[in-house]
């Protein structure tokens, strides 16, 4: 019993860095706790006595499971309503108040939903090497047993995967703090009815998508700065809280209404406009997302 206690405590040790891996991999914060408790249980059954480095070994147990993972989702034809509805992956939040200053460092490098997107137009192979070798320094080495090739093989699939990405143009962002001050002013001027401000601070190809759930037809999409203030506006009340958060490594907020999960906000800022925002707003997924968080009421 106390051994098995020990390696629990061992394990949890790990558990945010497996999940950061796994969430990179996949995109879904839900399938990221799944990989994570099938590592547990992978560990749980291995002699861990034998384990020289549990870290590099936990790492390496859930890439696989992330691997398996995505190739299953990529022979899977089942065509149901929420495979048909385009969806945000299940976002990374966690509140930016200062007091947890190892998992605002972990998310400040999390890759951002656009670079999801990206990822997901690779193969499993492809995704699995750059996030693990580019994200995390795991060595070409330790990753070549995983996606069954040599290291020079694996190499060559991050190569691969990381020239894809640059074909993207995906454009570095504002500094941390530059990116909290833009989302802070876009918050003042809409609680302020003011629409010239908040036309002044978005970007003037800005676009919002919203994910409101699959019973209510998934993602939709405002586009422009105009429409996006005018939207703003119509939603700002006294009584949804805004609380400042890190999501998906960007500056976010998290809303409260009465003290309940009520959505979530992820801001892309770069030149110092808002180029793109993201808003959960899905009851299920927002379930998801809750546990995670302390107390915002």
């Amino acid at each position: 019993m106390n051994d098995d206690l020990a390696l629990a405590a061992r394990f949890e040790e790990h558990r945010r860095h497996l999940h950061a891996v796994a969430y990179r991999v996949l995109g879904s914060a839900t399938d990221a706790e799944d990989a994570v408790q099938e590592a547990w249980l992978r560990l749980h059954r291995t002699d861990a006595a034998e384990i020289d480095n549990l870290g590099g070994w936990l790492t390496t147990v859930v890439g696989r499971i992330a691997l398996n993972t995505l190739r299953s989702r990529s022979t899977r034809r089942e065509d149901s309503l929420e495979e048909r509805i385009e969806r945000l992956p299940d976002p990374v939040v966690t509140l930016d108040d200062g007091s947890q200053p190892e998992d605002q460092a972990l998310l400040a490098d999390s890759v951002g939903l656009a670079l999801l997107a990206v990822l997901d137009q690779l193969s499993p192979a492809e995704r699995l090497a750059f996030v693990l070798h580019d994200l995390f320094a795991v060595p070409f080495e330790e990753i070549a047993p995983v996606v069954d090739r040599s290291a020079a093989a694996t190499r060559q699939l991050a190569s691969r995967a990381r020239r894809r990405i640059r074909g993207t143009g995906l454009s570095p962002t504002d500094s941390a703090a530059r990116q909290r001050e833009i989302v802070d002013a876009f918050f003042a001027a809409a609680h302020g009815g003011d629409f010239s401000r908040l036309v002044s601070i978005l970007d003037p190809e800005v676009v919002l998508r919203s994910d409101l759930g699959v019973l209510r037809g998934g993602v939709v999409e405002y586009d422009g700065a105009e429409t996006v203030a005018r939207n703003a506006l119509m939603f700002a009340s006294p009584d949804r809280i805004v609380h400042p958060a890190l999501v998906d490594g960007r500056a976010g907020v998290v809303i409260t209404l009465h003290g309940e999960l009520f959505s979530v906000m992820a801001f892309t800022v770069a030149g110092g406009r808002i180029v793109e925002i993201e808003v959960h707003a899905d009851p299920e997924q927002l379930a998801r997302v809750a546990p995670s968080l302390p107390s915002v009421g």
